[in-house]
C-alpha cells in the first residue's frame, strides 16, 4: 500500500477514534425506566444522576396524583426490574425537582426532602437496614455528591426563619455544622446586595457541591410572601462561587441560569452551551452550536460531551417540540438523540423538565418525558 494512502487511512482512523459523539450517532436504545408503572416516575434534577454509582440501581420518585405533589421514593434494580419503596407519604414543592432524592455514601444511602404533617424535613435512608432518619427539620436538601457522607442543606426559601445559612449535615452522625453564613456573603458583596435585594433579609439558597466537594455554588433568596408552591415564594438572584476547602469567596456572577459542575471541579457548565471559570468568571461559548436558552446542561464524566434538554426551534424543529441534545464539548457538532412532546404529564404549578444527565460511566443518559398522562423517566443507552 502506498505511503500516502497509509497516511490517509491512519488519519481517518485517528479522526474516528477522536469522535466523542460516535456512540450517540445511531443505534441509541431509548425506553422507559419503569414501564407499566401507571404513575409519574421522575428523576430529580440534572445536577445528580438517578443511577447508583455502581450502575446497578435507579432511584426515582413515584406519584399517582395528577400534579405529582404527593408520592414516594423507590429504587429499581436495573437487571431484574424489581422495585421497592424506601420512603412513603412525601409531599413535595413541585414536579420539577420532586423530593430532590439523591444517592450518597457510594450508594449505601439515599437523601431526600419533603413535607409530612405540614412540616418540611430532610431525611436519609440507610439501605442496608431500610431505616429512615430525619436529619433536619424546616430545611431542604440541596445537591451533594454520590460518594460523599454529607449533603448541603438550607432554610425554606419562602420562610427561612432562623435557617439562613449554608449547612452541611453528616449522614453517619447526623451532626449539622454551618459552612457559610448569609451575613458573610452579604459582607463580601455589599454593593451587589443593595442592587439585588435592597435592605430585604436574605438566605442562602440551592447550594451545589463540586465533584470533590471542595467547592460550592449557590444563589441568594429573599422571601416574597408566597408559600412553597408558588412562583411568588421568593426572589432568587445571583450565583456565588465559594471554596469550602479554603474558606474563601471565589466569584460572583449576577445571573443564575441552569448551572452544573464540570468534572474538572472548577468549571461551571451553563445554558446556551457556555462554560465559565468559578475562580474568576472567565467565559467561553462552545463554537458552532445553537444559542439555546433555558436548557439544563450537564457534562459527561470525562468532560468530552455536554447533554441538555431544549425546545427544537434552533434545531430545525418547533417551539413545542423538545429534544435531548448531545454536543461535543469542543463545539461544532451535536446529535439529537430523542424528540418528543413535553406539554403533558404532571399538572404541577412548576412543570417537569427533562433534566438529562449521564450515568457515572457515561454510557447512559437519563431524562424525564411528559408526553402523555404521566411524566416518565427514560433511559437512553449508547450504541457501544
Amino acid at each position: 500500500m502506498r505511503p500516502a494512502l497509509l497516511s490517509l487511512l491512519a488519519a481517518s482512523v485517528a479522526i474516528a477514534a477522536d469522535d466523542s459523539l460516535a456512540p450517540w450517532r445511531g443505534g441509541v436504545a431509548i425506553r422507559e425506566v419503569s414501564p407499566g408503572a401507571n404513575a409519574h416516575t421522575i428523576h430529580s434534577y440534572f445536577n445528580t444522576c438517578p443511577e447508583s454509582p455502581d450502575g446497578t440501581r435507579v432511584l426515582l420518585y413515584k406519584s399517582t396524583t395528577p400534579d405529582a405533589h404527593h408520592g414516594e421514593v423507590s429504587i429499581r434494580d436495573r437487571a431484574s426490574g424489581d422495585e421497592h419503596v424506601i420512603a412513603r407519604d412525601i409531599h413535595v414543592e413541585d414536579a420539577h425537582r420532586v423530593a430532590c432524592q439523591q444517592w450518597a455514601s457510594n450508594g449505601r444511602r439515599v437523601v431526600f426532602h419533603g413535607q409530612r404533617d405540614e412540616r418540611w424535613f430532610v431525611a436519609v435512608v440507610d439501605l442496608d437496614t431500610g431505616a429512615e432518619r430525619i436529619l433536619a427539620r424546616d430545611r431542604l436538601a440541596a445537591w451533594g455528591q454520590p460518594n460523599a457522607d454529607f449533603v448541603p442543606i438550607y432554610g425554606l426559601h419562602w420562610n427561612p426563619g432562623a435557617h439562613r445559612d449554608l449547612e452541611l449535615v453528616n449522614l453517619e452522625t447526623g451532626e449539622i455544622r454551618t459552612a457559610l453564613t448569609a451575613n458573610a456573603v452579604k459582607a463580601a458583596y455589599p454593593a451587589w446586595f443593595v442592587k439585588a435585594f435592597g435592605d430585604k433579609p436574605v438566605s442562602i439558597f440551592f447550594p451545589v457541591l463540586s465533584p470533590d466537594s471542595s467547592r460550592v455554588f449557590f444563589k441568594m433568596a429573599s422571601a416574597s410572601g408566597g408559600d412553597a408552591r408558588s412562583k411568588a415564594a421568593s426572589q432568587r438572584e445571583g450565583l456565588v462561587c465559594y471554596s469550602l476547602a479554603e474558606q474563601r469567596f471565589l466569584y460572583l456572577r449576577e445571573k443564575w441560569g441552569h448551572p452544573s459542575w464540570h468534572p474538572d471541579g472548577r468549571t461551571i457548565v451553563e445554558v446556551g452551551f457556555t462554560h465559565f471559570d468559578s475562580n474568576d468568571g472567565a467565559y467561553k461559548r462552545l463554537p458552532g452550536l445553537p444559542a439555546v436558552r433555558g436548557d439544563h446542561p450537564s457534562a459527561s464524566p470525562d468532560g468530552k460531551l455536554i447533554v441538555t434538554d431544549t425546545t427544537l426551534e434552533k434545531f430545525g424543529g418547533t417551539e413545542k417540540e423538545w429534544g435531548v441534545v448531545v454536543a461535543d464539548a469542543r463545539g461544532n457538532d451535536y446529535v439529537i438523540i430523542h424528540r418528543f412532546d413535553n406539554s403533558h404529564g404532571a399538572k404541577s404549578w412548576r412543570v417537569s423538565h427533562p433534566h438529562p444527565v449521564f450515568s457515572a460511566d457515561g454510557k447512559r443518559i437519563y431524562f424525564n418525558v411528559s408526553s402523555g398522562r404521566w411524566t416518565t423517566l427514560h433511559i437512553a443507552e449508547a450504541a457501544r
